[in-house]
């Protein structure tokens, strides 16, 4: 097995995770639920979903060819409520992923230890690579709470439902004895 191959694997594998339970709480917002705030200091799902596809266009955009704090950036304008339908939001969120998945799947192990730099710091590609699992899993984790806060009884477990853990256990357990 090649060590440098199964990392990128896995990383593709646990990003994709992370879009998912994206994905699933978002499909469960309405319109007015991708705005909502709590108050000033708060940032809605629009604003993390901004926030995140800028950063991923950025980072992820001549990822070993330039720095990922790329000039035509605008972080502070990510910040603004102003996404006016969940529809953009989509369009948005798929746009900052799409690059991501293209630029980790032209990457190969001889990449990994190469140096790239962000804000004209360098990083190992490895490096990098954590870094940015860290933060987008940080910013869905946010996307998660405020949709489980939102949709109250109305929310669509992402994970095993409260209570459920016996089950699902037994249910996997039977799942892999029957490979």
């Amino acid at each position: 097995m090649n060590f440098g191959n199964e990392y990128l694997k896995v990383v593709r594998e646990r990003f994709k995770s992370v879009k998912d339970l994206g994905d699933k709480t978002i499909n469960q917002l309405s319109e007015e639920d991708i705005r909502w705030i709590l108050n000033e200091e708060s940032n809605s799902v629009a604003v993390i979903v901004k926030h995140l596809s800028g950063n991923m266009v950025s980072r992820w955009s001549d990822f070993l060819t330039s720095d990922g704090e790329k000039s035509y950036r605008n972080r502070d304008q990510e910040f603004e409520n102003n996404i006016s339908s969940k529809q953009e939001l989509i369009a948005i969120w798929e746009k900052g992923w799409n690059i991501l998945f293209n630029t980790l799947s032209d990457l190969g192990e001889q990449d990994l230890l190469k140096n790239i730099y962000i804000r004209s710091e360098s990083h190992t590609v490895v490096d990098a690579i954590e870094r940015q699992m860290a933060h987008y899993a940080y910013h869905v984790g946010q996307i998660v709470y405020i949709g489980k806060q939102l949709k109250d009884k109305d929310w669509k477990s992402l994970s095993i439902p409260k209570g459920k853990s016996e089950e699902y256990l037994e249910y996997m357990q039977k799942k892999h004895m029957e490979k």
